[in-house]
């Protein structure tokens, strides 16, 4: 008998919440795009999710109700959880997956345990080196999981764990030579030394307090010096003030969505250590100064820091170190020393992964595409009497991992020691 053909692969991509999450999912949204698969975006109801998925246009977009758990808002934690699965319920009785890739965060858990619950194939991709909550809780239900460092595999209770990388948007890449061009575009002199400030999709309040009283120690090069701030809303005023009271050359933005611009005029960054960022200033070749946040969950950017200063890639210092005389010492440092930025640079090479978004995809479909496959053999005797028995365990297993969830929010679990 001759097979049918396979259908088009639909992939589902829970990725909202924060730019670390979302960003490197549009990137493997794009390579299995590529590939000829239908996509859709699980996202959070956040503005920054709602601006990063407009050019997204062929793609299908859901908002889930989700909220982060945080400061002990277990209620409204477990009620947005319930909501978004019941969300995930609906989306998937009308657009069913082949497969879900959950990018971490808040947002991905009730769509992959939904889509796991309803024969699709389930993935996670973990960006940073000690593992988040939600990903912790989904790697005993997914079949693959994929990591951005590679000693976070032993950190993930997952049956298979491959080391991909973290994908970064194509539009990343090592272009040193347009460093004057991206300089132009961004209304900064093109020939001078450029300082990029950032702290995440939302900003760090401590890196620019950090670096508004560092600016004295700096007036000597003022006049050869530029800086481009990326502030978060809530610090832009303040910042801005700073820069324009001591008449110091600044572009200030509370956000930046053109982060490729960002990252390609800079000659030295000072930046938190998350995953998604540090991936990016790889892919440049960024020499940087990282600021961990210090309330990260786990001290995750602390060990992401680490991991990237032990082998020459960046400098770290930890934001209660975070002197003025320190800082001013490194940025001397990196932006004048052409020698420190070119060991830096060469450092950086190994982390950049330019792959990583098509090995994930090919991943799933390679996945995917033995699933249909074996869906076309005719069952055995032992599979049809087996019928009622998978409806039944998929119906106890989605009991299972309610009640899973519910465990986990007491101080088992969710807690992650490094020794």
């Amino acid at each position: 008998m001759t097979q049918p053909a396979a259908k088009t692969p639909f992939v589902a991509i829970a990725c909202g919440g924060t730019g670390g999450h979302l960003f490197p999912g549009l990137a493997v949204a794009g390579a299995l795009r590529n590939r000829g698969c239908r996509i859709a975006l699980l996202i959070s109801p956040k503005e920054i999710d709602r601006e990063a998925v407009k050019a997204a246009s062929d793609m299908e977009i859901f908002t889930l109700p989700a909220v982060g758990l945080q400061n002990r808002n277990y209620f409204s934690f477990a009620g947005s959880f319930v909501k978004s699965i019941f969300a995930a319920k609906r989306i998937f009785r009308h657009w069913k997956p082949d497969a879900v890739l959950a990018m971490g965060g808040f947002t991905s858990a009730p769509p992959t345990l939904v889509g796991r619950n309803s024969g699709a194939k389930a993935f996670l991709h973990e960006s940073n080196t000690i593992p988040g909550r939600a990903n912790r809780f989904l790697a005993r239900f997914v079949h693959e999981a994929f990591v951005g460092f590679p000693e976070t595999a032993a950190r993930l209770k997952a049956g298979k764990v491959i080391a991909t990388g973290t994908p970064v948007r194509p539009e990343f890449g090592f272009k040193i030579s347009a460093a004057e061009n991206y300089r132009t575009a961004l209304g900064l002199e093109p020939r001078r030394v450029t300082i990029l400030i950032m702290g995440g999709s939302q900003g760090a309040s401590g890196i620019n307090e950090v670096i508004l009283a560092t600016l004295p120690l700096l007036d000597d090069r003022s006049s050869t010096w530029q800086w481009l701030h990326l502030t978060g809303k809530d610090s832009f005023d303040r910042v801005k003030a700073a820069y324009n009271s001591r008449r110091i050359k600044a572009v200030v933005k509370p956000f930046l969505a053109e982060m490729d611009l960002a990252l390609g005029a800079a000659t030295v960054a000072v930046s938190r250590a998350g995953a998604s960022s540090l991936a990016e200033i790889a892919a440049v070749r960024l020499p940087s100064l990282l600021v961990p946040f210090p309330a990260a969950a786990d001290n995750h950017q602390f060990h992401n820091a680490r991991a990237f200063e032990k082998t020459g890639a960046a400098r770290l210092i930890e934001q209660r170190h975070a002197t003025p005389e320190k800082v001013a010492a490194i940025l001397h440092e990196l932006a004048e020393n052409q020698a420190s930025r070119a060991a830096m640079q060469t450092a950086l090479e190994q982390w950049h992964k330019p792959k990583a978004a098509e090995h994930i995809a090919d991943n799933i479909l390679r996945s995917v595409m033995e699933s249909q496959s074996s869906k076309f053999r005719d069952p055995g005797p032992k599979e049809a009497s087996s019928s009622e028995h998978r409806i039944i365990s998929r119906a106890a297993g989605f009991a299972l991992w309610i009640l899973a969830l519910i465990w986990s929010l007491g101080f088992g679990t969710w807690n992650f020691s490094v020794a």
